[in-house]
């Protein structure tokens, strides 16, 4: 599909379509986010500070299968504009921590579409939908995030291979496997149906990757928490964006190193590729 064949004004009609939905930080979303990190800690309170980037597990799209997409995603044309390509990649985003929800606290998700591209790529015509997030408890505004959302036509088999660079030499480092088990429970958690997280034909064969994705916002979740963990107090800014796909079968490794604006953070494939990274700051 080319740039000409989609109706980029058509699209842009969604540019400021809101959302809302309210979740609760419970006890046992905390232990099972927890869990997925493969953190022991078994008792949670009411009022203890929640993980930091619970928000990617709460108010999810909760539509029912007749409104579900081949790939899982809900359909689009709601919230969402109704890009005719067919397959969806989070490319990366900004997230601003003004606080910390607790335990307990009822959270409203506010969502707006603030912009729609589109741009021309190796396999065709990419449109990217640019989504804000107001994540809102009894403290107030909490975490603000801009969702960066790539749309994209299959694979061309005969297009050269991206030029991926490898990662950089890390001061901290840790490994994760990267196992089927961890991406349906993060699945699971997010209330995400993506196939290409647990449907390893689907994400071979309909969207041409190496195996299972894992999910950017998995891999962001351990880089912020890693982050905050080095320096002793959570970032106010994290930056994050996806370099190429990270696939299950071994182990990955989650990394960072200091720079003088904070830390730059990365996760890095088994053969060394570059899959995402980030920049958390302190201001």
């Amino acid at each position: 599909m080319t740039e000409t064949s989609i109706d980029i004004e058509h699209l842009r009609q969604w540019i400021g379509r809101t959302e809302t939905a309210e979740d609760t930080v419970s006890v046992r979303l905390v232990a099972g986010y927890l869990a997925v990190l493969d953190v022991l800690k078994p008792d949670h309170e009411a009022g203890e500070a929640a993980p930091l980037a619970i928000h990617w597990c709460l108010a999810p799209a909760t539509r029912p299968m007749s409104q579900l997409g081949l790939d899982g995603h809900p359909k689009r044309g709601e919230l969402l504009p109704p890009v005719p390509v067919p397959h969806r990649m989070w490319a990366g985003g900004r997230i601003d921590l003004s606080g910390r929800f607790h335990v307990g606290d009822v959270v409203t998700r506010q969502s707006t579409v603030r912009d729609v591209v589109l741009k021309n790529g190796r396999s065709g015509a990419l449109c990217f939908v640019t989504v804000d997030h107001a994540f809102t408890g009894p403290q107030g505004l909490v975490v603000s995030e801009r969702h960066d959302i790539v749309y994209r036509g299959p694979r061309n088999p005969d297009a050269p291979a991206p030029v991926i660079p490898q990662a950089p030499k890390a001061r901290w480092s840790y490994s994760v496997m990267a196992d089927p088990v961890l991406l349906f429970r993060y699945s699971a958690i997010t209330f995400n149906g993506h196939r290409i997280h647990y449907d390893r034909d689907h994400a071979i064969k309909a969207e041409g990757y190496a195996g299972l994705v894992v999910h950017g916002p998995l891999q962001a979740t351990m880089m912020l928490e890693y982050a905050a963990r080095l320096r002793g107090a959570p970032p106010q800014t994290f930056d994050y964006r996806g370099i190429s796909p990270l696939t299950d079968g071994a182990a990955f490794t989650v990394n960072a190193t200091e720079r003088d604006d904070g830390l730059h953070l990365w996760t890095a494939a088994a053969d060394g590729r570059l899959c995402m990274e980030a920049q958390a700051s302190w201001k």
